[in-house]
Order: structure tokens, then sequence, then C-alpha cells
């Protein structure tokens, strides 16, 4: 095969439909669009407009808070750790960075505050590893493997007990 006889498997791409060429082609003179008024012009977009009824985004009540100010943490599992450990991903004999785990591609997302290892799935070797928060049992898991774990961010629950 050659790159001049690669084509698209046949009706995995849909023709548009051609508006505004003669009565003949079920979309002429007004293209599907109906007669005059706004929503029949170029460039109009009412979104979330009810015909002057009140919008539901209005009826609706709000709830809640959003904080904009909240930190995001890339979660990372003890059994993903240990298999990209053993895939060769990240050497597990060198202190692990979260700087380490997310150029291995263990962490990402959005912009983050750093990295939280949680305790899904077993760690067979011990490691020692830095990352700004821990769960109890990933923390437990680590330790029972022999290996040591440094958290950069202490827990809420400490720094509100000592406030």
């Amino acid at each position: 095969m050659n790159l001049n006889e690669l084509r698209d498997n046949p009706g995995s791409r849909l023709k548009s439909k051609r508006l505004g060429r003669g009565i003949g082609s079920g979309k002429g003179k007004t293209s599907g669009k109906g007669v005059k008024g706004q929503k029949a012009r170029e460039g109009v977009a009412l979104n979330g407009f009810e015909g002057g009824q009140l919008p539901i985004y209005r009826r609706l009540p709000k709830r809640g808070f959003h904080n904009l100010f909240r930190k995001e943490y890339a979660p990372v599992n003890l059994g993903t750790l240990d298999a990209a450990i053993a895939a060769g991903k990240i050497d597990g004999s060198q202190p692990i960075t979260e700087a380490l785990l997310i150029s291995a591609g263990l962490a990402h997302g959005a912009p983050l505050a750093g990295v939280r290892l949680l305790g899904v799935g077993a760690l067979t070797r011990p490691i020692t590893i830095t990352v700004s928060g821990a769960s109890a049992t990933a923390r437990a898991a680590v330790e029972a493997a022999g290996g040591t774990i440094v958290t950069t961010v202490e827990p809420k629950a400490a720094a509100q007990a000592e406030a």
C-alpha cells in the first residue's frame, strides 16, 4: 500500500448539504432559516434566550460556594507508581520527586498545586518519595515496604489544631 492509495472508509465523511442552491435541493432560497427575523441573519447566537420568558438559568436557584483559590492536587496511586518503576519509567533506587512523576506521565491535568499519593494498589519495593500530600493508607504502605515518604504540605487538620 502506498500513500496515494489511502482512502477514508466509505461513509465515514458525510457530505455537507449545499445551502441556497434552488428549490430542488431541499435547502434553497432561505437555506432552512425560515423567513427574515433576527435568527435568519448571520452572526446571531441567542444562547440561553427564551423569547422574553425568564431563562432557566435565572429561574433555578444557585447553591453552594465555589472557591476560586482552591488547590488541585494530581492523584497518583501506589499501584500505578509500582508499575511505572517495574516498567523502567522511574528509577526506584533514586529519590522520587513530583517533577519526576510529572515527567514520567503519572501526574497530569490542569495547572496543579502538587501531587497527592493515594493508597490504591500495592507497593513491592522500598522507595523514597517527596510529594505534596499522602493519604494515611499510602503512608502506611510505603513505610511497611521499608521506604520513606516526605510531604511538603501539612494536612489541614494539623494546621487547624495549631491555630
